[in-house]
């Protein structure tokens, strides 16, 4: 997303994360002097925020942002960003945003407990607040999170994902948390089920396009752009939607030989290979349309709520899944 598509997508919420950011930085302080120290070099890393973005645009399309939102936008940032940091010790990450990660800088047995303090720090401020509805879901997001990783794991090893498991891995790692951001969001001032359930189903489709453009990416993207190595998936062995694609419309025979390629994960010397085979077979296409297809959805789902500044913003992300370059 380019600084300028952000803005004008941030505008009908601009103050209140500003605030937010506020909070934040207040929420994430402690006595212990190391866990100021890694807060302040995590605070360096600008992101985003498209999740407390998420929250945020949710409230105010629901009936205006409140206090109780902003405990909702703290708690599911403060969530995600524990997840970057167990996520970076599992994949022995050594960059996060263009920066050393933690477990590159204070090594792994830091970064666990630090994600670990990110994560109790989020569920207190939930308690704290007496948002225990916020806790459930949020739980439920930890929980799908979790079985997409292992489910994920798990077949990699057996290299024999198909679509419709892959779709089922990326609603529960990805598109959970962004499902759960939306539904805080509208919960946070609103009672009305049926508000509350448009704004989780938009969340869930918005996140299922995210993540196969960012699948699409590992085989399109520029290295430079997307600050990861064209290919990185490949050399992890796993097998996304344009690969799934690609493997299921060329010969048997050249398909076995592509597998062959990816068993190699990090000694993989034909990643440019399996890159072309994709491009090849239409797989970049056919993902793409999938996206579409989602985003689609998003759109749809929100269709019926009032015209505003920040359905505008909401639809306006969903165009940015699609179209972004990194």
């Amino acid at each position: 997303m380019t600084k300028n598509k952000l803005t004008e997508i941030q505008k009908p919420v601009l103050e209140e994360l500003k605030e937010f950011d506020k909070i934040f930085k207040g929420k994430i302080k402690s006595k212990v002097r190391l866990i100021d120290l890694i807060t302040k070099y995590m605070l360096r890393q600008k992101g985003k925020k498209i999740r407390p973005l998420l929250v945020l645009l949710s409230a105010q399309v629901s009936g205006g942002v409140s206090q109780r939102s902003y405990r909702g936008a703290t708690l599911v940032e403060l969530l995600h960003t524990a997840t970057l940091v167990h996520d970076d010790v599992v994949d022995s990450a050594e960059k996060r945003r263009g920066f050393p990660s933690l477990n590159a800088i204070w090594k792994n047995k830091i970064s666990v407990l630090m994600g670990d303090f990110l994560l109790s720090r989020g569920l207190m401020i939930a308690v704290d607040g007496n948002d225990f509805d916020f806790l459930k879901i949020i739980t439920n997001s930890v929980r799908r999170i979790t079985e997409g990783e292992l489910l994920q794991i798990y077949k990699t090893k057996k290299l024999d994902i198909d679509e419709k498991t892959y779709l089922k891995i990326i609603s529960d790692k990805t598109a959970s948390l962004l499902s759960t951001c939306c539904e805080i969001g509208a919960m946070s001032v609103s009672e009305n089920p049926k508000i509350i359930e448009t704004m989780k189903n938009y969340g869930e489709y918005l996140g299922i396009a995210f993540q196969i453009k960012d699948d699409i990416l590992d085989y399109t993207g520029k290295t430079k752009v997307i600050g990861k190595p064209l290919g990185g998936d490949i050399k992890e062995k796993k097998i996304t939607l344009p690969l799934i694609y690609a493997l299921q419309k060329a010969e048997k025979r050249e398909s076995k030989k592509i597998l062959k390629y990816i068993r190699r994960g990090e000694k993989n010397s034909n990643v440019q290979d399996v890159i072309n085979f994709v491009q090849e077979n239409g797989g970049i296409e056919y993902a793409l349309s999938v996206a579409q297809e989602y985003s689609k959805k998003a759109k749809d789902s929100i269709s019926q709520l009032d015209s505003s500044q920040s359905k505008n913003s909401l639809e306006a992300l969903v165009d940015f899944v699609v179209d972004r370059k990194n």
